[in-house]
């Protein structure tokens, strides 16, 4: 099992609660990807959104910056919005990052975009939605598998590429590519057919609810032909590490609340209810709060349900304090990490 961190580089705030720099934000997702990789983290994701609270507009010049300044952790998008941006791009600078890490460490995570601000931002309308994303993906997915530098393809949200190079290739010769998906049959269902690797966001209710789809995704795959060992399934989800529940609880609550109120600015979120978030950080929720035994034993109680082979975790959330991120990738890394790896082991 894979234990890892994802994060939008969420920025801090001031003592009155007023947001500080968005360039503090992405000084600080860097030193975080660092230490992860220092602590022995074996994966760290960025996120990408295109707001003031959430900065980290660019996963893929974040990635490659990270790739330069780490040795062994895996490196990827979590998720990159193909729809609204182009796959030739997002190849170009992923297959850059991978070169800069030495080869296999870099990943590409494809999602649809759970918030809208990127149509607008790229002058795309939100009724092209889904054609936007299904095509942007062929393309991905055609420059990724094509043996060549030169890429062929045709569609109608981009021009056709006509023995085109695509360059620069990755070191290792192609990309891992993930389907993002927030809990989507036909999403679930698509990754299957596609061979993709799956990861599963999960942000609310009961984690073991998606073990329906996890299931239809193997099924999916297996009829189209994917031997097994393709069909991984992955699940990011929020959570902090601390000694203590009550430390855990306490140190990602002001977060959780100051995201919450932003998603109901933007999004129409009922206000945060204190309630809600104590029930979500108490299993079977979907928070994952806590101390590194329980945290450990409900990534392993998750396992039985999913089999998923990666569980990394959103922890910075709401403008965290830096020194509180730092100490929690610390536990997650050294502590929750190994107790996974005992609990599985005795399974």
């Amino acid at each position: 099992m894979e234990i890892g961190a994802y994060s939008f580089g969420d920025s801090q705030r001031n003592a009155d609660g007023s947001l500080r720099s968005t360039t503090e934000a992405v000084q600080n997702l860097f030193a975080a990807i660092k230490h992860a990789d220092a602590a022995g983290l074996d994966y760290f994701g960025v996120g990408e959104h295109h707001t003031t609270t959430m900065p980290a507009s660019s996963p893929g010049a974040m990635i490659a910056a990270a790739a330069a300044a780490t040795t062994r952790i895996k490196l990827g998008s979590a998720a990159s919005i193909i729809g609204t941006d182009d796959p030739v791009r997002i190849f170009q600078q992923f297959a850059t990052a991978d070169v800069i890490s030495g080869g296999g460490r870099v990943e590409i995570t494809a999602g649809r975009g759970s918030s809208v601000e990127t149509f607008p931002l790229f002058g795309h309308s939100l009724e092209e939605y889904d054609d936007l994303y299904a095509q942007k993906l062929d393309l991905l997915m055609t420059i990724n598998n094509s043996e060549t530098e030169n890429v062929t393809w045709s569609g109608t949200v981009r021009p056709a590429l006509d023995n085109l190079a695509v360059v620069p290739r990755p070191a290792s010769g192609k990309l891992p590519i993930w389907l993002a998906t927030g809990g989507n049959a036909s999403s679930s269902a698509r990754a299957g057919q596609l061979g993709l690797p799956v990861s599963y966001g999960i942000i609310g209710g009961a984690p073991h609810r998606f073990a329906p789809l996890a299931e239809l995704y193997r099924r999916s795959g297996a009829a189209a032909g994917h031997v097994p060992e393709s069909l991984k399934v992955s699940v990011g989800a929020l959570g902090f590490v601390a000694p203590t529940k009550k430390e855990a609880l306490e140190r990602f609550y002001p977060g959780w609340h100051n995201l919450n109120v932003e998603m109901g600015r933007l999004r129409g979120w009922p206000a945060p209810d204190k309630r809600a978030y104590l029930a979500q950080a108490d299993a079977p929720g979907a928070y994952y709060v806590g101390s590194p035994d329980e945290v450990a034993e409900r990534i392993v109680h998750l396992h039985g349900y999913l089999g998923h082979m990666r569980h990394f975790l959103q922890m910075d959330i709401g403008g965290i304090p830096q020194e509180q991120l730092l100490e929690s990738i610390t536990l997650l890394a050294t502590e929750v990490k190994p107790r996974v790896e005992r609990l599985l082991a005795a399974k």
